[in-house]
């Protein structure tokens, strides 16, 4: 029977922030934190993950973990990003729901990882098949694609699209808001992107000769002469008149810029174009979608602009879609389950929305109105604009608002606003608002590129060509974000929302700290207090019937242990025969609704203290039953001991009897033969016997067993003394042949045979094979040059071994080495150490009698080398590298390797090794 667990199981403080008690902003943190310090990073809040960024690699992500959360309930297992993931699939595949999942956190928080676990659980437990796989592979490889650059700089949405089986079929990326100024320019304490630096530490020197000023002409196709006057010159349409200006150094610099963010941009938008065209679904058929939404956090710095005004402004429309979305599923529950809804204040952050994108009086439409107006326009007249229309609105502040209460305070400067965001003020520089709104290549930039010989370049400035001229002004940046967003969070309104909100829990990126102050604010913006507060406005808990009395069902006599009827009707009799207050829980149509946390821990207590005495009586059951099988096992035993004994006895008193009638008769027929002629016939018949046996002696092998034939009875130990006499002189001349190297290689044949003779039944088949140690020419082969540089001690035994994975019975080929102290095994192919073992952390190696070359190789507890486990290997030559790894350990440990043989659970473990091994190659086949 399959044993399940829970997340109120051995639970480090309180794995659902929704049975916390008391709730407060305090004990919030202090959870977070315990949990934090025991490495448990994921938190629920009802169906919400919290995630806190670890900064550091842990085991929880590993494929056997992936088969725990696999169709498992949600809260059957602790808190898990895996459970999500789980949960989302298992509804678009089950139920045909579209699923979009929304990770959402500052920058640092974890948020891009978080999205390649969510792919990478979905892919492992869909579908497989090589078309499937290929699909799969072709999803997963264009992450790092696109990581080739701080994924913190801009925003990327996939749908992946599944069949009707919940296959993946391909999916679509959208990328929003690239932050491409930082190609020209870069924040204090920021750097340019991340693929320019690994560009440049892996280029060859021709390559970095190449990028001189000329960083352009050769690279892009383009004449020098028409690159110089794109740069120096501005041509203005009016009127079918053309006007040729000479640019200013400021313009000149704006130009370049332009340029260089431009070409960045667009590069970047083609990249995405080509991965959304090689995974793209291939089939017409109704698909269905999950959105994984990996997009930039909430931003304050010390020196905000343009690029960090609109990021929050996306962070604040997620905000409102979490928002709505929350307290949809949440009164849908109720509504759907039949439980009476309570109404939950709440901050409704459509004010700050409002503020940002009002077509008329939105701050983004008042910088487009600056924009696009004739006149001067400079960054000062945007904020005087502000000033005059936003002057009165609560979450707006300047030196010249009616709402500042800085009037006097210089930290607010005059070429500055601030916004009073969700999630804290953020003060934003006006300076290069319009620039970088506006957006602008020069037309004579477009046609420059647009003459380019490289046909990338010039497909990536179609407006450059002058068959084609449009005096139409291209939108502003600001609104084609906004346009961007508006898609998006339409797209995110038609689907089923999943929430991972990511914290992290200090500004250094180091593992096991966690500052208090910081996660309290990502607390407070996050409004994770709130969803809290909506997830128990009515009741704390729910849970499905089954599981509910699967859980607690050892309460009542009349459940336990088995209970017949429908579930509900168990839960309602354990529920009354327990006297829980009618006002504390409630019966929905498919789950059972606790109000309080402390009627569930008191659940959690009578079960807890069910469990102690089930388990005393299991105990004081068995010990019993053992006692009484083993006295009757015994008492069976001494009976058949007993008449076996019996039967022995009186056949050797018969045999004994037997026998001294026949001396008796030899000895009265012997005494009635001359004495004298007796010893004349003996003394002839012994020198008789010498001679003979001159003439008839074996050779001088040890290994010949020829003795010639005694003549009569009373010569018997005489012969075989002298038997023993010269086979003890034959084997020392045998031995006096020998050399040293022969002599250590009978050596190890000798403990060989004390080892494992009549012990394995695989033995006598290796007598005849010489132990020749080195079966791999490690220092002669040049594909394994890697490897000898890598081993500096006189290597023992260098041989091919398979090494099983005793979870899914696959063989993977390794080279095991043995040396003077450490056991190796590295990857055959390449040469590359996957695990060294120093001799004294080997403790004992197991095998089983059979006829098999399967051994495993125990490891020491505690120790390094044991985090993965004992090693399972198979070998032609097991009795040579038993062997030899026996006599080594003990030269240098100066303890003896336990070599067990047993068939009691090594030779099961083994046998189901080789079976999965042997299915493994029939479905390969």
């Amino acid at each position: 029977m399959e044993v399940k667990t829970s997340l109120l199981d051995d639970m480090i403080g309180v794995g659902d922030m929704v049975l916390l008690e008391p709730l407060n902003e305090d004990s919030f943190i202090n959870n977070l934190k315990k949990r934090f310090d025991h490495n448990e990073v994921y938190t629920y809040i009802g169906s919400v993950v919290i995630s806190i960024n670890p900064y550091r690699s842990l085991p929880i992500y590993t494929p056997e973990k992936v088969e725990e959360y696999r169709n498992r309930n949600f809260y059957e297992l602790s808190p898990h990003i895996f459970a999500l993931s789980d949960e989302a699939y298992r509804s678009l595949r089950d139920q045909d729901k579209d699923q979009c999942i929304l990770i959402t956190g500052e920058s640092g928080a974890g948020k891009t990882e978080a999205s390649k676990l969510v792919m990478s659980y979905v892919a492992a437990v869909c579908g497989k098949g090589a078309e499937v796989n290929q699909v799969k592979e072709q999803l997963l490889q264009s992450n790092p694609v696109l990581e080739g650059k701080n994924l913190s700089e801009y925003g990327k949405y996939m749908d992946i699209e599944f069949d009707f089986k919940g296959d993946p079929l391909g999916g679509v990326i959208s990328n929003y808001l690239l932050e491409k100024s930082r190609v020209v320019k870069q924040p204090r304490g920021e750097r340019n992107f991340h693929i320019f630096y690994q560009i440049l530490s892996g280029a060859s020197e021709e390559f970095l000769c190449k990028c001189c000023p000329c960083e352009i002409c050769e690279l892009t196709g383009i004449d020098q002469s028409v690159l110089e006057r794109a740069f120096s010159f501005r041509t203005v349409e009016a009127k079918q008149e053309k006007v040729s200006t000479t640019l200013n150094v400021a313009q000149a610099y704006y130009a370049r810029d332009a340029l260089a963010k431009n070409l960045y941009s667009r590069l970047f938008s083609w990249l995405v174009t080509r991965i959304n065209e090689s995974i793209k679904a291939q089939t017409k058929v109704r698909k269905k979608v999950m959105g994984v939404l990996d997009i930039y956090g909430f931003e304050i710095f010390e020196d905000n602009s343009f690029e960090q005004f609109i990021i929050n402004y996306c962070n604040e429309k997620l905000q409102q879609i979490f928002i709505e979305l929350t307290l949809k599923e949440e009164q849908e529950e109720y509504i759907r389950e039949g439980i009476e809804w309570t109404h939950i204040e709440y901050f409704n952050n459509a004010i700050i929305c409002d503020l940002i994108e009002n077509n008329q009086t939105g701050i983004l439409a008042m910088l487009d109105e600056e924009c696009l107006r004739p006149g001067t326009v400079t960054d000062d007249t945007f904020l005087e604009k502000l000033n005059q229309v936003c002057a009165t609105h609560q979450h707006f502040e300047s030196r010249m608002s009616k709402c500042s209460r800085f009037l006097n305070d210089t930290s607010l400067p005059h070429s500055c606003f601030r916004i009073q965001h969700y999630a804290g003020k953020v003060m934003y520089q006006v300076e290069g608002f319009v620039d970088k709104n506006n957006d602008l290549l020069y037309r004579d930039l477009s046609q420059a590129m647009w003459k380019a010989n490289h046909s990338l370049i010039k497909a990536l400035f179609p407006e450059g060509n002058p068959a084609k001229i449009n005096l139409k002004r291209p939108p502003t940046a600001g609104s084609q974000f906004k346009a961007s967003v508006a898609t998006l969070m339409k797209n995110l309104q038609t689907k089923n929302p999943n929430y991972i909100r990511c914290i992290k829990p200090n500004d250094k990126k180091a593992a096991h700290v966690f500052n208090e102050a910081l996660v309290c604010h990502q607390i407070r913006y996050l409004g994770l207090l709130e969803n809290v507060r909506v997830r128990r406005a009515g009741y704390a808990f729910r849970q499905p019937y089954e599981p509910c009395l699967e859980r607690y069902k050892m309460l009542c006599k009349q459940t336990w242990p088995h209970w017949r009827g429908p579930a509900r009707a168990g839960v309602e009799v354990l529920f009354n025969e327990l006297g829980i207050p009618e006002e504390e829980f409630s019966f929905g149509r498919s789950k059972i609704f606790i109000r309080n946390p402390r009627t569930l821990f008191k659940l959690e207590d009578l079960r807890k203290q069910r469990l102690e005495d089930l388990a005393t009586l299991i105990g004081k059951i068995y010990r019993g039953w053992k006692c009484r099988t083993r006295f009757l096992l015994m008492k069976k035993c001494q009976i058949i001991i007993a008449s076996w004994y019996r039967r022995y006895s009186q056949q050797q008193k018969y045999q004994k009897i037997k026998s001294s009638a026949i001396t008796v008769q030899s000895y009265i027929r012997g005494w009635k033969v001359s004495f004298l002629s007796l010893q004349l016939s003996l003394f002839e018949e012994m020198q008789k016997y010498f001679l003979e046996m001159k003439n008839k002696m074996p050779s001088l092998s040890p290994i010949d067993k020829n003795w010639p034939a005694r003549p009569y009875l009373f010569l018997d130990s005489t012969h075989k003394e002298l038997k023993r006499i010269f086979h003890l002189w034959r084997c020392k001349k045998y031995r006096d042949q020998f050399t040293d190297q022969q002599k250590l290689i009978y050596e190890e044949k000798l403990e060989a045979s004390e080892l494992f003779k009549d012990k394995k039944a695989l033995y006598p088949a290796s007598v005849g094979q010489p132990f020749q140690g080195a079966y791999l020419e490690i220092s002669e082969n040049p594909k394994y040059k890697k490897l000898k540089d890598a081993v500096d001690e006189k290597i023992i035994i260098a041989e091919v071994v398979n090494k099983i994975n005793r979870a899914n019975g696959k063989a993977a080929s390794r080279i095991f080495l043995l040396t003077k102290n450490n056991v190796l095994l590295a990857d055959q192919k390449s040469g590359t150490i996957k695990s060294e073992v120093p001799l004294g952390d080997v403790t004992k190696v197991s095998m089983s009698s059979q006829n098999d070359g399967f051994f495993a190789v125990h490891l020491k507890e505690g120790s390094e080398a044991a985090s993965k486990g004992d090693f399972l290997l198979s070998s032609d030559h097991l009795i040579e590298m038993a062997t030899k790894l026996y006599r080594t350990t003990l030269s240098q440990t100066k303890q003896k390797l336990n070599i067990e043989i047993s068939d009691e659970y090594v030779s099961c473990l083994l046998k189901s090794a080789f079976a999965s091994m042997q299915l493994a190659k029939k479905s390969s086949v």
